[in-house]
């Protein structure tokens, strides 16, 4: 079989993993109360409002009025010739647009680019770890946090949800790449696109009566929304790669953390909710995300959606790896809970390999640990877990071939009016 280029691997860790990114995300409980400081972001200052009960008010204005006077049909198919960071914004756009726009590409004064140069080299060098934990530790996270498993399913992109998880993966695809900031690159044009996409879900899916009879908010996306998903992307990566004990200099380990810190500020977090360490980053995680995860029914149908990806694919590389692996990868990455919450059966082949195997398969793969001195029954396996590896987990693009364009939505899911 053909091995997948490191464009394969690096579109499937964001096939699954950037899905909250581009769908509705979930705020923490409604009885919890926000008390992360500012201090520890990379503000280093703020009001310490809760952020479930902040938005993006400049952009959701504009994109509510741009929906409302009919005119995001043509500003969809202007803004898909727009794919180059350092491209000027296309003729014709609405004013209002195009100022806000010109406001929204430029990066934050404080992004680094030594850092963000670093970050390129991690991300050549885990790649390929990334595609598991990007699809695995985040993405089916995103199916146990209840508002984010609901709202998918009324909101437009609900009605193909291949389309839909095809453009979740360009995030976490863009983020990887050698020039991911620069100007020939592509991440900054995705995070404006998702923000100004973030902002009509929220002018749309309140009018969705079929959203509001299981919502229990009244506006999605908060910032405090927008931090659940991000928590499931980084932070949860970076928790996994330290559980396999995977060998990461601290100036990489920060490089990578900065990358996504930029990314959070170009999706239009304020930057007094985004954590400046990954401490901060994983004190914050445990009052936002740790306590919302729980199943639903919506989340429930997400997760066997996407393990059936493969088939909705047909001929694709995923063929080679079947629903049982990917349901026992699902099983040791989250824990038994989250995956008994999904509805995962057991597979006693494949659940005692992964809990038994797959650290000593990342310690060989890292030069920790032998061949020779590795369990047996490794040595039968490490082919499989290397295939799954290069795979990312759940490819569902050859390499993406194809335009793939992030668009303002102008109604919710057609088949839930």
């Amino acid at each position: 079989m053909e091995k997948p280029s490191r464009r394969d691997v690096l579109m499937a860790g964001g096939t699954l993993g950037a899905l909250g990114a581009l769908s509705v995300a979930t705020p923490a409980q409604a009885g919890s109360l926000w008390t992360w400081s500012p201090a520890g972001s990379v503000a280093g200052t703020g009001e310490g409002a809760d952020p479930r009960w902040v938005w993006d008010p400049e952009a959701d204005e504009l994109v509510a009025s741009l929906i409302d006077r009919g005119a995001v049909p043509e500003v969809n198919r202007l803004l898909r010739t727009w794919t180059k960071n350092g491209q000027p914004l296309p003729a014709g756009l609405p004013a209002d647009l195009r100022d806000f726009m010109e406001r929204a590409r430029r990066m934050p004064p404080w992004a680094d680019q030594g850092k963000l140069a670093t970050a390129v080299g991690f991300n050549e060098k885990r790649g390929l770890y990334l595609g598991v934990t990007y699809g695995f530790a985040s993405g089916m996270m995103s199916t146990v946090i209840p508002r984010e498993a609901r709202a998918v399913y009324y909101s437009k992109g609900g009605a193909d949800m291949r389309d839909r998880i095809t453009k979740t993966a360009k995030l976490g695809y863009d983020i990887g790449t050698s020039n991911a900031y620069r100007p020939d690159g592509e991440m900054i044009v995705t995070c404006v696109k998702t923000r100004l996409a973030h902002a009509g879900v929220r002018h749309l899916l309140p009018k969705s009566p079929y959203w509001n009879k299981v919502a229990d908010e009244e506006i999605p996306i908060s910032q405090a929304d927008m931090m659940v998903t991000w928590h499931s992307l980084p932070t949860t990566v970076m928790q996994n790669l330290v559980k396999w004990k995977v060998p990461i200099p601290p100036a990489e380990s920060e490089a990578f953390l900065h990358s996504w810190q930029v990314c959070a500020h170009m999706l239009g977090i304020k930057d007094e909710y985004i954590p400046n360490s990954w401490d901060e980053a994983n004190a914050q995680a445990r009052q936002v995300l740790d306590p919302i995860l729980a199943p639903t029914p919506e989340g429930i149908k997400l997760a066997d959606i996407l393990l059936n990806m493969g088939t909705i694919v047909p001929g694709g590389p995923l063929r080679y790896v079947t629903k049982p692996i990917l349901g026992s990868l699902t099983r040791y990455v989250l824990g038994d809970e989250i995956a008994n919450w999904l509805q995962i059966p057991r597979e006693p082949l494949w659940d005692g390999v992964f809990e038994t195997l797959w650290e000593p398969f990342v310690a060989v793969r890292e030069g920790l640990l032998s061949m020779e001195k590795a369990p047996g029954a490794l040595q039968k396996f490490y082919w499989a877990f290397d295939e799954i590896l290069r795979l990312g987990a759940l490819l569902v693009l050859s390499g993406g071939d194809f335009p793939i364009s992030i668009e303002i939505p102008d109604a919710n899911n057609p088949n839930y009016p």
